[in-house]
């Protein structure tokens, strides 16, 4: 019988209330792959869930048996053709407004403040940033963009929050030196917030959301008149976009 590991599996620390431990510890192999990476070995998976070899390799075994894993000429592991059905099966049904709504709308709820969902429109020094989604603030002094509104990119927390997660020559936009090294310091902390960027009377706070391939997606700004600028709300900001990375292909 082999010992139990003095750590505690992902599995264990994430279980699901109610749920099947087996089934948690089957999905926590799926779960450990990353960006760019296309095969794991017997310790790759060990390692990462916290589960012995012996349980990793049934569990596997499991997995390769209804093609949600399947194995290389190598001997290593990669997933398997069922992923790749279900994913077709997702994206057909998937509606991008039914997953950043709610988001939006939950964190207009904490913060009080309207929350706009904002994309690159265009390219050079010309290209803009398009709000693509917006969920207002009930409170009668705010920022009144609407959906389909373009704005500077180079002005406002979104706008800078984009230009400084883009790739820059692919988007053939050339940053003076001074704005360089803000993107710079963006990237850096992971979120942008100002007073008075774009305009005098408003504040934002944005953030960058990501695709499930690690490539910019969009940005997620809170704005508020200046006079409510609250820091406590990065945060909030923060944690709402890493929701929406984890659910954007």
């Amino acid at each position: 019988m082999p010992k139990k590991s003095a750590l505690t599996s992902l599995a264990e620390q994430t279980p699901a209330r109610g749920g099947v431990a087996a089934v948690d510890k089957a999905l926590s192999l799926l779960a450990v792959f990353r960006p760019g990476e296309t095969a794991l070995t017997l310790s790759d998976f060990a390692e990462r869930t916290a589960m012995h070899k012996s349980t990793c390799l049934r569990l596997l075994a499991s997995l390769q048996h209804s093609n949600f894993i399947q194995r290389t000429h190598g001997g290593n592991y990669a997933l398997g053709r069922e992923i790749s059905r279900l994913q077709g099966i997702y994206m057909a049904g998937f509606a991008l407004g039914d997953v950043v709504y709610p988001i939006l709308q939950d964190l207009v709820k904490r913060t009080k403040e309207s929350v706009a969902y904002s994309v690159i429109q265009g390219s050079g020094q010309s290209a803009l940033r398009l709000c693509l989604y917006r969920a207002h603030s009930e409170q009668m002094l705010r920022d009144h963009i609407r959906e389909g509104d373009l704005l500077p990119l180079s002005k406002g927390a979104g706008g800078r929050v984009l230009l400084a997660f883009s790739d820059l020559n692919q988007l053939a936009y050339a940053p003076s030196s001074k704005e360089a090294k803000q993107l710079a310091q963006i990237r850096q902390d992971g979120y942008f917030a100002a007073i008075g960027d774009r305009s005098p009377e408003l504040a934002g706070i944005a953030a960058p959301v990501f695709k499930s391939n690690g490539t910019l997606a969009a940005s997620l700004t809170l704005t508020m008149p200046s006079s409510r600028y609250n820091k406590k709300h990065i945060a909030a900001v923060v944690t709402a976009a890493d929701a929406l990375s984890q659910q954007i292909f």
